[in-house]
């Protein structure tokens, strides 16, 4: 195949031997090849697939990185509710009777980290106007429309069985790969440990 370029006044244009042959819009270069593979991936990162990507990790400091590279607010508080002790779930422990959502990724689902900002509905105190049926009910809904994968781990999550189903994904991680303290808060910036003491 034979590529023809036209200069502006319509003569054809001529190839310097000396420089690299102009390539066709067309055709794809490294950048291009690279673009596409990116256009395929959907754009957004399940905590699911983070959980695993923490738990195939090989060391700790892998598994930091995973979690840093990841943070966000949502993040954080999906960790905080696994992990943080004092925080009790308002919904029964164990199994819920849920339909997984079976649509393919990027069609007709939510995501965890857009639902994290309700959470508060499902924990002790979070809100008491609402009947402990209709809190049930919600979650149900929740589940059923987030991905299999991330109601799965929405229900460990609740569980606080997090560390059973992924390995090395604990509190003592979490806490530091996002600098926070045994109540799962930031820590002061600026003191030391003997000015705490």
């Amino acid at each position: 195949m034979v590529i023809i370029r036209r200069n502006e006044d319509g003569t054809i244009a001529e190839e310097s031997k000396d420089k690299a042959p102009l390539r066709h819009p067309a055709l794809a270069s490294a950048q291009g090849m690279a673009a596409l593979a990116d256009s395929g991936k959907s754009g957004f990162t399940l905590f699911s697939e983070i959980a695993t990507r923490v738990n195939n990790a090989k060391d700790k400091p892998r598994k930091l990185k995973v979690l840093q590279e990841n943070d966000t607010q949502a993040l954080r508080q999906i960790c905080r509710a696994a992990f943080d002790t004092k925080i009790k779930w308002a919904v029964p422990e164990g199994d819920v009777p849920y339909t997984p959502n079976d649509a393919p990724l990027g069609t007709e689902h939510t995501l965890l980290s857009q639902e994290a900002k309700r959470l508060y509905l499902f924990i002790e105190g979070g809100d008491s106007t609402i009947s402990q049926t209709k809190r049930e009910m919600l979650f149900i809904q929740l589940l059923e429309g987030l991905s299999g994968e991330e109601a799965k781990f929405l229900l460990i999550v609740k569980d606080q069985k997090v560390n059973n189903a992924y390995k090395g994904f604990t509190a003592n991680l979490v806490k530091e790969a996002f600098n926070w303290d045994d109540d799962f808060m930031k820590k002061p910036t600026g003191t030391t440990a003997s000015a705490i003491q």
